[in-house]
């Protein structure tokens, strides 16, 4: 086992080299950069444009250089000194930027995992234990329209519903009065209070998919003749369904977690911006709207670093859940 976890390690290096190395050429494929953006605006609005100064921005910032001498100096700032670089939307470092969302993007993301999981594995057990019954296809329908409905129009239908007809507001994670509060007891019970709501709204798309991943691979399972020789042994069925099919039809389950949380972060970009919440999402938006080279590309690579990590993380378990997978055996 440790030396399947270090190949996999080892694997992470080149992989991370290129994923970097492709983020900063997607952040570098629009025309322009941020300098040009602030012109075209100022130029908009009929202002006057000193090209002196914008000059003298291009030289800091190192804009002026080639592609791969921007590169470098992004990717060995990050490396040696931890340094994101500057945010030119901001003109902060980019990790202070981060720093104070980041928090509150992490706790979003580990709750509707937790959610996800929490309410699809059962509802998944349950519609391929009782397959075609009225509460598999009732799950099967609600699962369709919690794919085919965007999250962004979920918020957008809950702000309604709450301010027409309960006089509230939904948005962001605290009440006005703990929103520059210290915290204390009650200003967690406030966020506990409002954390749901984005839950649950992130949530619901990829709880609609796991539900459809684990009924279909439990009902493979069921069918195999192992389980047919448990119960002809009098195994009672709850314990023949959680010691057995369960276990191995948790393999393609624990395999999401390599897409789940990268995949949840980015799901609450547009929400965030719905429901006014503290979090990454619209720092990112903003960056890659003004074209904050520095901004955007250190986002993307956070999220392409959560991907490796979590399928290093999903690798792991399924070499714990199947060991043939550690000897490269199928």
């Amino acid at each position: 086992m440790t030396q399947f976890i270090v190949r996999r390690v080892l694997y992470m290096v080149p992989t991370l080299i290129a994923i970097s190395i492709v983020t900063f050429l997607i952040i570098q494929a629009p025309p322009g950069d941020y300098l040009t953006t602030v012109v075209a605006r100022l130029e908009a609005e009929g202002q006057y444009v000193d090209r002196a100064q914008l000059d003298a921005l291009r030289s800091r910032y190192g804009l002026d250089e080639p592609i791969w001498v921007q590169y470098w100096k992004w990717i060995s700032g990050i490396v040696l000194e931890g340094d994101f670089g500057q945010s030119l939307v901001y003109n902060e470092p980019v990790a202070d930027v981060i720093q104070g969302r980041l928090g509150f993007t992490v706790l979003l993301s580990l709750c509707t995992l937790a959610f996800v999981w929490a309410v699809a594995i059962p509802i998944g057990m349950y519609s391929a234990v009782k397959r075609y019954s009225i509460g598999d296809y009732t799950a099967t329908f609600v699962g369709f329209i919690g794919l085919a409905v965007p999250n962004f129009l979920l918020a957008l239908i809950l702000l309604y519903v709450s301010h027409r007809y309960f006089g509230q507001s939904v948005g962001g994670l605290f009440s006005p009065e703990f929103e520059e509060a210290n915290w204390n007891l009650g200003k967690v019970l406030d966020l506990l209070a409002h954390l749901w709501i984005p839950v649950v709204i992130i949530g619901t798309a990829g709880t609609a998919g796991m539900i459809r991943i684990v009924r279909a691979n439990l009902l493979d399972e069921l069918n195999r003749p192992y389980v047919t020789t448990g119960r002809a042994k009098g195994l009672p069925e709850g314990r023949l369904l959680v010691r057995y099919p369960s276990r191995i039809a948790a393999s393609p389950i624990v395999s999401t977690v390599g897409w789940l949380l990268p995949s949840l972060i980015s799901a609450e970009i547009i929400v965030s911006v719905v429901l006014s919440l503290p979090t990454t999402g619209p720092v990112l938006l903003r960056a890659l709207e003004s074209q904050d080279m520095y901004l955007a590309g250190s986002f993307l690579l956070i999220l392409s670093v959560l991907t490796v990590i979590g399928t290093l993380i999903s690798d792991i378990l399924l070499a714990r859940l199947d060991p043939r997978i550690r000897y490269g055996k199928r």
